[in-house]
């Protein structure tokens, strides 16, 4: 109830005439106020004028008047600067910490606003205004996609900044752990963050020159070579080099049951993932210091247009031949990992070195980049939505994830349009 108090305070969707104070004086709002997400009142800065004075400070909601004594109000000094007390329910009077009785006022929400308040909050289904998004006005929802877009980078921004403090600052490494986490490609993805964790950019680096090398130390702290393979001249190869970096570097493998493969496509199998990384960082050195150089799209997929050693053109996996197939990264996968690593770490770089012309390259390569195809993108286009690009089937991740699962309706400006619409 009180989240509908504040809904309904902020957007004025209440008739004026119904504000009064419990002692019957006019409320005329003026400004309601700067909604504040962090301690102190609900509302900053709020300008009322109340019977025939003008007041400016700070209003406080709640669900009964009586919450203002629960929440220990009349003891805070930050409270004091409240010119008016809203509530769904008088049920007592208030004052501040110098005794002041503080005006107080009960919010009428009118029915039709709280009828389909709850027809949002409350439906048995994921997406409540589903059925109604067709009505939303495509430059409302155009204007929606977009902030979300920014919701979705500003939390991706978040995370990578993040392992930057752990890694010294190192955009390299931070870049090298973020693409192996991404070729797990969901259901590995922690396991390929681990197995880069556990192996270090610069031994890669150290071994450029040989992409067995490369493979072998992959292959290696994947867990991967501890069996006997007979006849399996790669393997072999692989496995003796493994022994010599593992002394070297004093490196601890991770257990291979911890990598899943059951009912997984033949080339989004773990050991086909490794191959093409391996190819990745045997054809580049430093890749993120070439992405961040890098204008074109097109020329940026070039960079991960990496085949793998050719043994794997014969092969999912070690000792099994099969027939010769392409193993190089499907045009699919590519856009995964341009959508959830390339695009974000651009972005975050523009936003750490306060550079926008990587946001604004972030943005232009994402919508460069085909709509991704799945449910929750479906489910949005069969209601009648536009998805043009991969900014859009992003921004339609966010909203489903951080609104429609959250019910956070009264956040969203779809949710806020539909019941504008209801109330003038």
């Amino acid at each position: 109830m009180e989240r509908l108090l504040h809904y309904v305070w902020k957007y004025k969707l209440y008739p004026p005439e119904t504000l009064v104070t419990t002692k019957g004086e006019t409320v005329s709002v003026i400004d309601s106020g700067i909604q504040n997400t962090n301690s102190g009142p609900d509302f900053f800065n709020a300008k009322l004028k109340i019977g025939d004075i003008t007041w400016a400070g700070c209003v406080e909601i709640h669900d009964k008047a009586s919450d203002w004594l629960r929440h220990n109000h009349d003891k805070d000094k930050a409270y004091d600067s409240v010119v008016l007390h809203v509530v769904g329910v008088n049920d007592r009077q208030i004052y501040n910490t110098n005794g002041i009785l503080i005006p107080q006022s009960v919010l009428e929400v009118p029915e039709a606003i709280r009828r389909n308040i709850d027809w949002l909050l409350y439906r048995d289904t994921d997406i409540p205004c589903l059925s109604a998004i067709k009505e939303i006005e495509p430059i409302q929802l155009s204007m929606w996609l977009s902030a979300l877009l920014g919701e979705r980078l500003e939390r991706k921004t978040n995370d990578i900044l993040s392992m930057l403090k752990q890694y010294n600052n190192d955009w390299n490494e931070v870049f090298y752990i973020t693409l192996t986490r991404s070729f797990g490609f969901g259901v590995n993805n922690n396991i390929f963050e681990r197995l880069a964790k556990s192996l270090p950019l610069r031994y890669i680096q150290k071994q450029r020159g040989s992409i067995s090398q490369i493979e072998s130390m992959l292959f290696g702290q994947a867990g991967m070579l501890d069996e006997s393979i007979e006849g399996c001249h790669h393997y072999n190869l692989l496995q003796q080099e493994y022994k010599f970096f593992r002394h070297k570097f004093g490196l601890q493998p991770l257990e291979k049951h911890l990598f899943k493969t059951m009912r997984m496509r033949p080339n989004n199998s773990p050991h086909v993932r490794l191959a093409q990384l391996a190819a990745l960082w045997f054809r580049n050195d430093t890749l993120f210091s070439i992405i961040i150089e890098e204008k074109n799209i097109d020329e940026l997929r070039k960079l991960f247009k990496a085949q793998p050693y050719d043994f794997w053109l014969t092969h999912y996996n070690f000792g099994h031949p099969s027939p010769s197939s392409d193993k190089q990264i499907s045009e699919n996968s590519l856009n995964i990992l341009l959508i959830n690593v390339v695009i974000p770490m651009l972005f975050a770089y523009g936003y750490k070195n306060n550079n926008p012309k990587y946001n604004e390259q972030a943005i232009r390569f994402i919508e460069g980049i085909p709509a991704e195809a799945n449910a929750i993108v479906s489910t949005f286009r069969n209601a009648g939505m536009k998805v043009h690009h991969a900014g859009d089937s992003q921004a339609l991740i966010q909203l489903k994830r951080e609104y429609c699962e959250k019910k956070k309706c009264l956040y969203c400006r779809i949710g806020f349009r539909l019941l504008k619409r209801l109330y003038p």
